[in-house]
């Protein structure tokens, strides 16, 4: 099974490539950073001006025009079609009860601003208390429930704006 790669190029040019198509290529290097590469018989200086290998973007100029590119292996591709990137977090816009229980404490009101891991609520549930902390930064929309309130599972507790 050969490798095959897929390349970005400023976010609006895409290439897929094959480990033949890389081994075809016509490079050769001048030093470190700077290439000659000859495609279809015409001749390309290219030099590598800024790389970013953990997250595999590169910036490359190529007869004196500079691009983005970012490339990705069969890994990458495949981690993506799951719905999977990294460096990518879904925003959570509403807490919900994750099971049966009772309020016990409330920690934020309507229109407060909220760091991360910031108190929320308290739930008691099965005879023990499960806090609840912010997961992410931002303004409390709406509190569903009050002190007291008995929940069931998956009812709404907080909305964030």
């Amino acid at each position: 099974m050969s490798n095959s790669y897929q390349l970005s190029v400023n976010n609006t040019a895409s290439f897929d490539l094959s480990e033949s198509d890389l081994k075809n290529l016509d490079a050769v290097s001048m030093d470190k950073t700077k290439f000659h590469v000859l495609k279809d018989s015409k001749p390309y200086k290219a030099e590598i001006i800024a790389t970013d290998f953990i997250a595999k973007k590169y910036t490359i100029k190529v007869n004196n025009n500079t691009y983005e590119v970012a490339i990705s292996d069969a890994l990458d591709i495949l981690i993506k079609s799951m719905g999977i990137e990294i460096g990518k977090t879904k925003v959570v816009n509403a807490i919900k009860a994750p099971m049966p229980g009772l309020i016990l404490e409330i920690s934020v009101e309507v229109g407060q601003t909220v760091k991360e891991n910031d108190p929320l609520l308290i739930l008691e549930a099965m005879k023990m208390e499960n806090s609840f902390l912010s997961p992410r930064d931002g303004i409390i929309k709406s509190i569903a429930v009050e002190k007291g309130n008995a929940v069931d599972k998956g009812q709404l507790l907080i909305e964030f704006e």
